[in-house]
Order: structure tokens, then sequence, then C-alpha cells
């Protein structure tokens, strides 16, 4: 009993951690009404501060007493370009494209942290006592219970703020109706502001004081803020000292979780204890709280009017897809087998950039677990081909399945929410499945490594190492990417003509309104349903088209930065057509651009993400449709905008940098290209 009271106190450090991120996420959200994702990453520039300052890294050392202040004054500008150069400007937005601006600044902090430290964990140096005091007859390290003394003390000290101060008045009444607080003489860009600071100074502290702790990567602590998400759902982004609570007793879990790891009762995966049960966990506890109090998550009533990127009905297809097909086939055969393999990541990129499109562009339902669905599909492939060698196309059929019951599951465990709700749901679903599913080598990556046997019917190969090479005689073989471009273009007139369905108007209904869909008897919990069942099988297609493409599965494919990354690119493409997926299977990582990029200027990994986020951001601001539909008008603003910058002394004001209205798609609108 002593050591399970002592690793339950050991967990008080990690969960003051999370508890910290929470607390900031519910200030945020109070303050400006933004989920913001990237507070973990916020936690880790302040540690890193911190580190860098005490240890000389950034070219000079100071005492680690002058080294907390700098960290923290590091985090607080962090935070005020956050909330200057994106979160204000998006103020017309909608809820979902704010939380995906936060997702992109997400990706540029841990690519830039990556590029500049390393992705190797660093050891920060600790400012707290390293004794151990008696707890109950145990010696428990005194530092976790003063972080954990720190959260709950800072989250009180918010909740006092907020009921007994002027300034936490007008941020409720601001929160309430942001057009009653202009009539009242607020200003919500204030407030904003203010409690953006306020948050940043939270998750700055904790990120200072339990970075020692904890160590510090620009990988792990970013997504610590899933854990905190759940805690924040918890208490209903209104409560700080609930957030702090659940945060705290999330880390104690967690720790529980691993001292069991350790016993030989606990399942084990080769010898080794089962990985991702905390990630798995922290999925449930998500489901929970958004399933127990998802229909009373508080929301907030805007000045400005809400919009989402135009879904024009598209009109020409046939002569451009015939047009891209003669181009792709000619690529394949005549440019080398590096251009080659970045075709033909392309074309599994895009695939995967449809089910987006259907889930998000047509839906509105934000899902950051497309990536693992593919994932999801790869693997169980492999493992069938393993086991039984099941012939094709059975194997593929398989896999594709199991990534549609898994996607729907998720969206089913979601049905009670919508917009950035799923998001967070989907986000934990990602990380759980990573690391409960992928890294184990039951159903997921095998020491031996998950390598696939070309696709053969009646002895023809059309797979990898098929007997037909380009004019440079290497692999991959062309008749695979002719493969995939035939998959490509069945996928690609299938989710271009779902848009003039019954089905695709219905999908439209419920993405404007969904109480408005379902008073005119659309059924809105079917057509999320459905929806989540088609992206989801699109996904697993993509999946299967991956494994083919490398010839195996591989975990680091699949990873939780890389599907926010996803998500990203397909924002900066456009999540509403065929022409927005394009573009961004185009850029996604290791496809064409990429390769191109990676050849000729030697950028490559992280700086991908590192462009990828800020684009993101940059695209959400000014082409709010994605690259696939910018418009002459969109053009106009940014050279508008740079001209005023280049001119004006004091800059550009805020409200110039609004996105303007989007027009409703007529009916005679159409698409370009595709």
């Amino acid at each position: 009993m002593s050591q399970i009271f002592l690793f339950a106190v050991l967990g008080l450090g990690s969960g003051a951690f999370i508890a910290g991120i929470a607390t900031g996420l519910v200030v945020m959200y109070r303050g400006s009404g933004i989920i913001n994702l990237a507070m973990g990453a916020q936690a880790m520039v302040a540690g890193y501060a911190f580190w860098g300052f005490d240890t000389g890294e950034f070219g000079f050392t100071v005492s680690k007493w002058v080294a907390v202040p700098l960290a923290l004054v590091t985090v607080l500008v962090l935070g005020a370009l956050m909330e200057v150069l994106a979160f204000r400007r998006l103020r017309a937005a909608a809820p979902v494209a704010k939380l995906v601006a936060s997702l992109g600044i997400l990706l540029f902090l841990a690519a830039g942290f990556t590029l500049w430290f390393g992705p190797q964990p660093v050891n920060e140096p600790s400012v707290l006592p390293s004794s151990n005091i008696t707890v109950v007859g145990v010696g428990v390290p005194e530092s976790g219970l003063i972080v954990a003394a720190t959260a709950l003390a800072m989250a009180i000290a918010l909740t006092l703020l907020y009921r007994f101060t002027r300034f936490g008045l007008a941020t409720r009444a601001t929160a309430e109706s942001e057009a009653s607080g202009v009539l009242a003489g607020l200003s919500p860009n204030g407030l904003a502001m203010a409690n953006t600071l306020l948050a940043s100074l939270v998750v700055g502290v904790l990120g200072v004081l339990t970075g020692s702790l904890t160590s510090l990567d620009p990988t792990t602590v970013p997504l610590l803020v899933v854990p905190a998400l759940a805690a924040a759902l918890f208490a209903r982004f209104t409560s700080a000292i609930v957030a702090c609570l659940v945060g705290l007793a999330v880390g104690v879990v967690e720790n529980l979780i691993y001292y069991a790891s350790v016993q030989t009762w606990f399942p084990k995966d080769q010898g080794t204890p089962m990985p991702g049960l905390d990630q798995l966990l922290e999925f449930l506890l998500v489901v929970i709280a958004l399933f127990v109090m998802g229909s009373r998550l508080p929301g907030r009533a805007a000045v400005t009017e809400k919009r989402l990127p135009s879904v024009p009905q598209p009109q020409r297809f046939v002569r451009p897809t015939l047009l891209c097909g003669i181009v792709t086939v000619v690529a394949l055969i005549v440019l080398p087998y590096g251009w080659r393999e970045a075709l033909l990541t392309s074309q599994v990129a895009i695939v995967l950039m449809l089910s987006i499109v259907v889930i998000t562009g047509y839906v509105g339902q934000i899902s950051i677990v497309q990536l693992p669905l593919a994932g999801v599909a790869g693997f169980t492939m492999a493992h069938l081909d393993e086991a039984w060698n099941l012939p094709f196309p059975v194997g593929p059929l398989l896999g594709v399945l199991a990534a549609t019951l898994v996607g729907l599951f998720i969206g089913a465990s979601a049905l009670r929410v919508r917009g950035v709700q799923l998001a967070v749901v989907s986000l934990a679903a990602a990380v759980a499945i990573e690391q409960f599913w992928f890294t184990n080598t039951i159903w997921g990556e095998s020491n031996t490594g998950n390598a696939v046997a070309d696709p053969k019917i009646f002895g023809l190969d059309f797979g990898y190492h098929a007997g037909f090479l380009g004019l440079d005689g290497q692999l991959p073989s062309p008749v695979l990417g002719f493969a995939f471009l035939v998959v490509l273009i069945v996928c690609g007139l299938f989710v271009v003509n779902l848009r003039r369905t019954n089905l695709g108007q219905q999908m439209l209904a419920v993405r404007a309104n969904e109480r408005a869909a379902a008073g005119a008897g659309i059924s809105v919990r079917n057509v999320k349903l459905i929806a989540f069942v088609i992206s989801s099988f699109l996904a697993g297609i993509s999946g299967v088209m991956a494994a083919y493409s490398y010839d195996s599965v591989s975990a680091n494919n699949y990873d939780a930065l890389s599907s926010l990354s996803i998500v990203a690119f397909a924002y900066v493409g456009g999540i509403t057509t065929m022409t927005g997926a394009i573009a961004a299977g185009l850029i996604t990582t290791e496809a064409l651009l990429p390769y191109i990029f990676q050849t000729y200027l030697d950028i490559s990994g992280s700086w991908a993400l590192l462009v990828g986020g800020f684009f993101l951001v940059f695209n959400l601001i000014f082409a709010p449709n994605g690259v696939g539909l910018a418009t002459r008008r969109d053009l106009g603003r940014l050279g508008r905008l740079i001209r005023r910058t280049l001119t004006r002394p004091g800059g550009t004001p805020v409200a110039s940098l609004e996105p303007a209205p989007t027009e409703p798609a007529r009916a005679g609108s159409r698409e370009a290209g595709l």
C-alpha cells in the first residue's frame, strides 16, 4: 500500500503540468472563446526558455532566479503574438477555424523547436528543493507537492479573480454576449488579450517548475494538451478549480498505471508492458466528458458572423480528369524513381484528403483521426496477409473494413457533439490509436517488420515490383502508379458527385445549421454516421495504397504530429473541393512539392511541418477557402495588406485584416478544374 501511495504522489508532478495546461485552456476559452490546442506547446516554450537561459544555450548564462522571469516574459510575448497575429484576425471566423489556427501554431512551435534543439529530450535544471518529506509514514519528494500546490493555488486565485473583480465580471459578460459587452463599453479584444496573457502565465509557471520533473522534448510536451482537454471538458471550460483537480487526478492515475505495468499480472507484449493504456484512458475520459455534458458545453455569442469555407458545386470535371490522368501516366513513365515515389505519395495523400473533404468540408466535423484510420487499414491488411496469406483483394477489403468500423465507433462516440468538440475527441483518438495500436507488436508494428505482398490478379502483378519499369529501369514500377490513378479517379468522382446528390445536400444542411436541418426533416444523426462511414472508408483506401506504396507498414508514418499536419495541409489546400484535395496532396510531407524542395533546396522533415503550420494560419486569415479556391479577391486583399504595411508607419488596423464575408455558392458557380 505504501508503494501505491508513493506512486500516486509522484504522479502529482506530471499531473500538475496537465492541470496547468487545463487551467490555461479554461482561462483562454473564457476570455476569447478559443480552444487553444497550442497551450501545451506554450508550456514547452517556457521550459525550453528557462533551460536555455540557465545553461547558456542562447549564448549567455544567467542565474536561475533571473532565468525564471525571462522564461515567463518569453511565453507572455509568445501569447501576445498569437493573439495579435492569429486569433484576433480570425475574430469573424467560425470556431473551427480558430481551433485549426491553434493547431497550426502547435505544429509551427513543435517543428521549430525540433529544428532548433533536436528531437531528443533535455533535462531542465530544477528550481525546486530535492529533499523528501514524510507523509503517512512514506518519504515523498517535496517538489511534486510544491508544483501541485502551485497549480491549485493559481486555479483558486483565478476563480476568485473572475468571481469578485470587475475584470472577471467584464470577462464573463463578454463571454455571454460580445455585442452586449461592446454596447456596455467593454473591449472584447482587450479582454481577450488580458486573458490570453493570464493563460500564458499559468502554463509558463508550470512549464518552468515541472520541466525538471518530466523532461522536455518538442514531441511529447505539446501533446499533453490531450489529457488537459479531458480535464477542461469535465470543467465545461468554465471552472479553473475543477480543471485543475481533474488534471492532477489524471496525472496520479497515469502514474498508478505505470506502477501496475511493472507487476507480473499486467498484460504483456512480448515480455514488455502493454503500451498505450494511459493514452487509451485519456481518450475514454474525453468521450465520457463529452457524453455526459457535451450538449451543455458553453457557447459564446460573438459580434461578428461565423462563416465556414464555401462549397461550390462542381460543373466541369471530365476534361480536367482526362488531362490530369494523361499527365500522370506520362510522368510515371518518364520521370526518375525519386519523382515516381513522390508522385505515388501524392496520390495516396489526395485520397486521404478526400476523406477530409467529406467529413470536414461537407459536414463541418473536424476529424484529426483520418491518418490513424489509414494506419489501421494498412496494419490490418499486413497482419492478415502474414497470418493467412489472403488473396487480393480480400486483404485490402478487410483492412478498409477495419478502418471503417473504427471510424464509425469514434464517430458514434461523438454524436452528441460537433465542430470543435469532435476535434477534441478525434485528437485523443489519434494519440490513443498510435500508442495503443501501432506500437503494439500484436496488432501493430512487429519486430520483424510488416511487409506487404504485391497485389496480383490472375498472375498479373500491378504492385511495387511489377515487371514494367520506367525509363530509368528502377523501382517502384509505374504500374503501381497506374493502379493508384484508377483508384484516385474513382474516389475523386465519387466525392465530386456526392456534392450533387440529395445526401450531399443534407450534409451541407447539417454543416450550416443542425437544428434547422433537423427541423426540415433531416436525420442529423444518420447523416453524420454516413459521413463517418464514407470518410473512414476513403481513409482506409488511402492506408492500403500507402502500404503498397511503401512496400510495408510502419508506425513512424502515423504519429500524432503527422495526423495534425494532415489536417493542416488539408486546410491549406482547401477542405471543400476536389481541387483543394489535389493541392493538399501535392504539398503533403514526402509528396511532390516537398520532394522538389528537398532535392533542390534541401528543405525537408521538420521544415515541412514548420512551413505547413505557418501557411495554415496564413491561409485561414487571407484565403479561408484554401489554395484550391483562392480568388482574385483574396489575392487583392493580400496585396492591399502588404502595401499598407509597407507604406503606413503604424501598420495595418486589425479591422482591415478580418476576412471578407463569404458569398454563398450559387447554383451556377463552378469549381476551378475538378
